[in-house]
């Protein structure tokens, strides 16, 4: 599956600030712009992985339905 977001890296005195517009707490930095993307993208994945274990955590044995959504923006 492959999701687009939108990435914004802003210079700053250290290097790199990095973050996702869409995904709110999915930030970092990096020393170099190359390092930030690496960085971010490592964020991304683990706030992605973390939000849905939680899901399935929250909804045990419930009776759920899981499907893809598709979403054309911009």
């Amino acid at each position: 599956m492959e999701i687009a977001f939108t990435a914004v890296f802003k210079k700053v005195p250290s290097g790199w600030i990095a973050f996702v517009e869409e995904l709110p707490g999915a930030n970092t930095q990096g020393g170099t712009l190359s390092e930030a993307r690496e960085k971010l993208r490592e964020a991304v994945e683990l706030i992605l992985d973390a939000n849905r274990s939680l899901i399935r955590e929250q909804a045990g044995e419930a009776d759920v339905i899981r499907e893809p959504l598709k979403i054309q923006v911009g």
